[in-house]
């Protein structure tokens, strides 16, 4: 049982990394090169970022119970891995109820962003809140590379 928690805690880490890697590296900049405008492109980008954030929320939470039955501790939740999942979950969270739905007010109230004049307020806060999404998606990406290898160690000091 403990090698089926832990796998389940492994596979659950890799496709929340796998999927952010994915959305980051080449949906997005896909999308923006294909897609007629960069308002279709936006759009799609946020659709994929919404069902990445929601699968990661979910692989979160598996890691964390699959943790908690294999260990059979609450403690195992204040291991160096486990404060990154919860780091992961928190930054992914602040993401998707914090700035995206700023991000798409701010989209209805230009029309369109690609016809938005460059000095435009709007535009400026758009920008900024972009820049605080990527900030938390690396951070989503970062903690998940520790918590990665924080649980490879884990794993091999346990052998």
């Amino acid at each position: 049982m403990s090698t089926l928690l832990r796998t389940i805690e492994f596979l659950s880490l890799s496709l929340w990394l796998g999927s952010d890697v994915f959305l980051s590296f080449v949906v997005a900049p896909g999308a923006f090169r294909i897609l007629a405008s960069r308002d279709h492109a936006g759009a799609m980008v946020g659709f994929g970022l919404w069902w990445m954030h929601m699968i990661g929320v979910v692989c979160g939470i598996a890691i964390l119970l699959a943790r908690l039955m294999r260990t059979r501790t609450f403690s195992s939740l204040a291991t160096p891995a486990a404060l990154c999942v919860l780091l992961m979950i928190g930054l992914t969270v602040a993401s998707q109820h914090a700035v995206s739905p700023k991000m798409a007010a701010l989209r209805v109230q230009m029309g369109s962003i690609q016809a938005t004049a460059a000095d435009s307020p709007l535009l400026a806060e758009f920008s900024r809140l972009h820049r605080i999404s990527i900030s938390l998606e690396s951070g989503v990406l970062l903690a998940g590379l520790a918590a990665m290898y924080l649980m490879v160690k884990d794993l091999a000091a346990a052998q």
